[in-house]
């Protein structure tokens, strides 16, 4: 008999997974500012609240949101709650499909959307400069705004200043560096290098290096095919880059179990070592991980379908870890 229960259905919304998280998204639903304002305090770990974050903005309640920035106007957390809202419902509405896939008509509601959190974000950023929730947006919104990656770098430094391994600003500017926002698969590999060796030990900033080499691997694969893509996976050099960086990071014994960023960087070091076949190496991933999962990256292997990807790879890589 086998020693661990059989994996269940994963589960990948944070609010399903996490009690806190979940007792957040109540609040939002039942209308109850004080226990989301609460909900935000009892969390002082940036890169929780910037989960958090979107847990909320994920919720159709624009109108909540507007609400509490109302009633407190010069407070940072309603006025960033209600900017990502207004980044995701435009993101929503720009689709995740590529530039040349996309109406104009669906651009400019998707700029219009943005621009409207930009005018929050600016003041929060001007009044509470020190607010990770305002400037992490802002490194999105200019991505989506197309202000170049001088500006994003700078809304990003001006976030490190104060918060120097904010994971989800980091891995925020790392899309811009990647060549489909402009960038260069060089810069994109050093950046997440360069975070990865600055991260405390434990943390989850190594996963960057997974999340390049996975950007990587999609831009060959609809360019050259499955093929091509897993030879890149399998190299020495980025195989040995994505081992190290998990040594560091989530597989360090120093690592929070119950860190929430802890799940995305899991499954990033899972999907890469399965996308290249090496599924023995994504099972202590998995392990840690249980049913718990991230929709990215696994939407970039196979048909797409994240959940089935995600359950197909898991079984193989336990099977062989």
């Amino acid at each position: 008999m086998s020693a661990h229960p059989p994996p269940g259905r994963p589960v990948f919304d944070p609010a399903d997974r996490i009690p806190a998280l979940g007792a957040l998204r109540d609040a939002v639903r039942r209308r109850d500012w004080d226990a989301v304002s609460a909900a935000f305090d009892a969390h002082p770990d940036e890169d929780d609240r910037a989960v958090a974050c979107r847990v909320v903005a994920d919720l159709p309640h624009e109108g909540f949101l507007r609400q509490a920035v109302d009633h407190d106007p010069r407070g940072p957390l309603a006025r960033c709650l209600l900017a990502d809202r207004l980044i995701q419902a435009g993101w929503a509405r720009r689709t995740a499909y590529a530039a040349q896939y996309v109406s104009q008509e669906q651009f400019e509601d998707f700029h219009a959307h943005l621009r409207r959190a930009e005018l929050l974000l600016i003041d929060v950023c001007a009044e509470h400069p020190q607010y990770a929730l305002g400037w992490y947006l802002r490194v999105i919104t200019s991505r989506g705004l197309q202000l170049g990656l001088g500006e994003t770098r700078r809304r990003h430094e001006r976030l490190a200043e104060h918060h120097p391994h904010h994971y989800a600003g980091q891995q925020q500017l790392l899309q811009q560096i990647c060549p489909k926002w402009g960038g260069t698969w060089e810069a994109a590999h050093g950046f997440a290098a360069e975070c990865t060796k600055a991260s405390p030990p434990g943390s989850p900033n190594g996963a960057l290096i997974a999340v390049a080499q996975m950007e990587q691997y999609l831009d060959v694969r609809e360019k050259e095919g499955d093929r091509v893509a897993e030879t890149y996976l399998r190299t020495a050099a980025a195989h040995q880059a994505l081992v190290e960086a998990a040594a560091h990071s989530v597989l360090h014994p120093s690592a929070r179990a119950g860190a929430y960023q802890s799940v995305n960087a899991h499954s990033a070091f899972a999907a890469a070592h399965c996308a290249a076949g090496r599924h023995a190496e994504a099972a202590p991933h998995f392990r840690a991980l249980g049913d718990r999962a991230s929709a990215f990256p696994w939407g970039y292997i196979g048909g797409g379908d994240h959940e089935a990807e995600f359950a197909r790879h898991r079984k193989t890589a336990l099977a062989k870890g």
